[in-house]
Formats: structure tokens, sequence, C-alpha cells
């Protein structure tokens, strides 16, 4: 007899490390199920990715998605896309079709799309059945007193009904002849057990909401202690993986399955991805979105992966965290600066150069540019030769970025421009910077004035970059920083306090004209700076009127002065 928490021989070996060891009454299939079973599987390994509907996919689910689609791919299996749908209230079509795009848009191609609710039927009969078999009755316990119950291990009033009557008050239930909250349909488990998941825990409830897969065919919705387990062994599911929070409904799932007679997959629980510096919790990532505290569930500060598409990572890059985080049953805390690190890796490989400045500061040459040549050539890519070179061009006005200038030069580790000081501008002359006009409020400079020397006769300390004034093309920059001031906005429930106010800053900058070529999503280096993709608040890409909206992805290296804030999660 084969055991479902035991680890077959072909176990795949990411998924060993994940045993538990803890295995739990009724867990064993029969020798019919497993030839049942592998009838339908022809022994091919059925793995599921089962998110719920009721929010946008966050960093968290691509290492499960790494997990169930990787490791099916990597073994001849396949794997489900399964929406876990049974709470109407929260859920809706948007988030269905958003979760499949992200599924998508990871590289991941499922062998099935399917939904909880597509077995409501069965489910039902299933129910039916637990109630014949004197194993579930219909209870009118408010939620208040039912949690009295299961806490202090008290039977409910309602738990030795006759079979005859659950089934009639179970199908009054059904007809919509109760209030929300009037009646539930509890499972009869163990209210002695010392797990308290087996204390005879809901199988139904009544809600009077529209579903948005099934409509308003029923006003009953199945829990997801009860679904979960039932629609994994519908499915043929040989490995069904989830985070170690669900560990201690093992009794409750192989019980229910034991006693229906169903097929048991092997169970394994993995701890879950936190990142420092971001929100990982549908509920608090919903509460920014519907309070406009972010632009929307695709808001660059977020770690769903619609917000991650949008600031400029790429699926690759994504992936290839995740694989390297690997899956684990110990505290899983990442620093965020190991995913900025991948994408910094893959960005450099991939993304062609081009020059820009954040906060610009016009220059002026003086005396004239004799001789001086109208373009000069830069390196599509400073490493792959074959992309070959761009032509860019140089007039007697250009623009530095601010960050490049100071008024008063008296630190010595200091290269920049200032008056005197002479500076290289990347692949074209030297300037030496002569005067400046300031502003007589402020005192910042609002033009710097010097000379070029295309010869380079003074070889100069740093090349700083610029943009041709004459074609210039504007940019709306969007800096951001982690969304956090501190990391325990993930535990605490007053959260909004830790959020930044200023992990959104606005700059209206200048780029070569190169840029205007860029699609939607696209990713470039800005030399020196960081680097940008194109926003889709862009409008007008690959045409004479573009309006360019870029975000800064990430910097071209870790900034070694952030400190890194306590995570609370951590056990001292």
């Amino acid at each position: 007899m084969a055991a479902a928490g035991d680890a077959p021989a072909d176990l795949p070996p990411l998924l060993k490390q994940l045993q538990s060891g803890r295995p739990v009454a009724g867990y064993s299939n029969t020798p019919e199920q497993i030839k049942k079973h592998l009838a339908v599987t022809k022994g091919v390994p059925y793995f599921r990715f089962p998110p719920e509907p009721n929010g946008y996919l966050h960093i968290g689910h691509a290492k499960s998605m790494n997990l169930n689609f990787g490791e099916a791919a990597a073994h001849g299996g396949v794997t489900y896309l399964r929406y876990d749908d049974t709470n109407p209230e929260s859920e809706e079509v948007e988030y269905i079709q958003a979760i499949e795009e992200m599924v998508r848009w990871l590289g991941y191609n499922p062998q099935w799309v399917t939904f909880s609710s597509d077995q409501f039927e069965k489910l039902h009969e299933c129910a039916v059945e637990l109630i014949k078999k004197g194993l579930a009755y219909v209870d009118h316990s408010t939620a208040e007193e039912m949690h009295k119950q299961r806490g202090e291990r008290l039977d409910s009033p309602w738990r030795d009904r006759p079979v005859a009557e659950n089934l009639k008050l179970f199908e009054h239930m059904r007809q919509g002849r109760y209030a929300e909250g009037a009646a539930t349909l509890r499972v009869k488990g163990d209210m002695q057990s010392d797990n308290p998941n087996m204390r005879d825990f809901v199988a139904y409830r009544i809600k009077y909401s529209p579903h948005p897969h099934v409509g308003d065919k029923w006003c009953i919705y199945p829990s997801y202690d009860f679904t979960h387990c039932l629609v994994d062994s519908l499915e043929n599911i040989d490995y069904s993986c989830c985070t170690l929070e669900f560990e201690t409904r093992r009794e409750s799932y192989f019980w229910l399955l034991d006693v229906l007679g169903m097929w048991k997959p092997h169970v394994y629980e993995f701890s879950r991805l936190n990142v420092t510096g971001a929100l990982l919790s549908k509920r608090k990532i919903n509460h920014l979105v519907h309070e406009k505290i972010v632009r929307g569930f695709d808001d660059p500060r977020l770690l769903t992966l619609a917000g991650l598409r949008r600031r400029g990572y790429r699926p690759e890059s994504i992936n290839r965290f995740c694989k390297d985080v690997g899956v684990t049953r110990n505290l899983n805390v990442i620093q965020l600066a190991k995913l900025e690190n991948v994408l910094r890796e893959d960005l450099d490989e991939k993304c062609l150069r081009r020059l820009g400045v954040i906060e610009p500061l016009e220059c002026v040459v003086e005396g004239g540019m004799d001789a001086a040549p109208a373009e000069v050539e830069a390196p599509e890519h400073p490493r792959k030769t074959e992309l070959g070179n761009r032509k860019v061009t140089f007039s007697s006005r250009f623009f530095i970025d601010r960050s490049d200038f100071r008024t008063e030069d008296v630190d010595p580790k200091y290269y920049g421009l200032a008056p005197g000081k002479t500076v290289g501008l990347k692949y074209g002359p030297n300037f030496t910077c002569s005067r400046f006009d300031a502003d007589a409020t402020t005192g910042l400079p609002t033009k710097v004035f010097g000379t070029v020397d295309f010869a380079r006769a003074v070889k100069p300390k740093t090349n700083i970059s610029w943009v041709d004034a004459a074609t210039a093309v504007d940019v709306e920059f969007r800096l951001y920083t982690p969304l956090l001031t501190d990391d325990k906005a993930a535990t605490e429930t007053d959260f909004m306090k830790y959020i930044d106010p200023h992990s959104e800053v606005i700059s209206h900058g200048k780029c070569e004209p190169a840029v205007k070529a860029l699609a939607l999503r696209e990713s470039v280096q800005l030399e020196r700076f960081a680097y940008f993709t194109v926003d889709d608040d862009s409008t007008g890409l690959g045409t004479a009127g573009v309006k360019l909206v870029m975000n800064r992805v990430v910097g071209l290296k870790e900034d070694k002065d952030k400190v890194a804030a306590p995570d609370p999660r951590r056990k001292k």
C-alpha cells in the first residue's frame, strides 16, 4: 500500500527537502485507488498552482509557480492553474484575468485552467455523502458560539441531529430558506482533538453573492478546508505543495479524503517568501490600492507581478531569483537587494546604453566651437561590439545633471564640474567651467558657461553624462525607493504608519533622441545613473509626438550605505 505522506521512490529532488516527517492518520492509498489514479495520469506527475482570485499575484506566488510548474517540467509532469474560488464576496473577474496573464507572462503554460467552482456539484454530492455517513450536520451556532465551542472543545447542541433531518435542512440551505449566518454545514470531526482544525470545521456556509465564474446558481459555498483536498483528489494531483501555515491542516485534509474513500496526494509544505521593504499581504495591498496610496495593483513600488513588470523586471530575472532562493521549511526573509542584484545582472547584459540627465542644468559653450564635429559616436553596448555605434549630436548648448555640478569645489574626492574645473563629457569633448548664473532667491545655479576641448589635451578625472539641447527629448522620470520605512508593516495591524510618502519622486529630465524608438516596457541603461524602463503612462510611442514616462528600475550598483530595517519575523 502506497502512502501519500511518504515520498515515492521517484520523488523530484526539490521536494525531498520539504518532507515534514509528520505522517497523519488516513494518509494511505489503497491498491484500488492507486490503480484508478494511474489509469488517469499514466504515471505522469500532476502538480497544481491554486491561487484564490481575490487579488493580484505577487513575488511569493512566483516562488510557488517556480516550484509547481518548474518541478513538473523538470520531471515530465503537468500542472493545473486552478482558481480556488470559493468566496464570491472577495473574488472578481479582474483578478481571474490578471492571474492567468501573469502566469503566462512568467513563461508558464498550464496544461489545464480550472476552477474549484467547476466542481461545486461534485462537492455538494460529497457533503451529502458525509451527512448520510453521520459525519456532517447542519448547525445554527453563531460565529461567536462556534469560536467558543471549538476553542473549549464543546459539542454544538445540534451535533447529534438525525441524518434525515440534516439532509432536509441542508437542502433548505441550498434553496435559500435561511439568512446568511443562520445555518452552516459542519463536518463531525473530533472535538477533543489537539488539532483545532479537526474540531468540526465548517464545510458549507450561506452567501447571497453572485459568483464571478458560476453566477448566481448557488447560495451555499464550500469552505477552503472542505474544498481544497477534495479538488486536489478530483484532479488527481500527485504533489500538493502549499505554504507552512497550512501544515496544521494535514489532519483534516487526509481525514476528509479517507472517510470519503478518495485518492490522497502527497502533501508538502514550504516557507513563505518574505522580502524586506515590501508588503506581500493581499489584504494590505488591496487597502493601498483602494485608498489610492499607490497607482494601482501594478504600481512599481509593489512586489505584485504586475508591479514588477511595470517597474521593469523581466520574467527571466524573477524566475532566476525564485530558483536562487529555492524552497525550504525554514523562515525565509530575503533582502530586497538580492532581488535587485539578480535584476541588475540581467539588465546589464540585455540593455542598450543611452545618455540622459534626470535633473537638467543648462550649459553654454562660450567662444564658439571651431572645427567642432556636429556628431560624436557612442557604443550601443560597451561589451557587445557587434551591436555597433550610434551617432549623438553635440552643439553649443547642452544639459548636464545638476548632481554633477557644484558652485564650490572644497572636497578633494569630488571630481565633478565646478568653476575652474574640467570634466569629460562622455564620448564627447572636455568641458571647463568658467562661470555660472544662479537664482537670486535660492542661490541655485541656473546656467553654466565654459569652453570645450575636443582634443582632450588634459585627461579628465571623470566623464559625466550630457544631452544636446537642440535634440533633447523631454522625459518624466519616476524615481522609486522602497515603499516601507520599516518591515514591521508586514506584521503589524497599523501598517500605514510605515508607508513612505516619498517613495515615488517625479523629475522632469532630458534624454538623447534615440529613446524615442523605445517600446512600451523596454528598458535601457542611462549611463552613470540607473536602468530605466518605459512606463505604461507613456503616449505616442513610435511617433514624433511621443510623451515618455520612464521608471527607474534599479541603480547601476547596490547602495552599500543603505541600512536594512530589522525584520520582525526573524527570531532573536
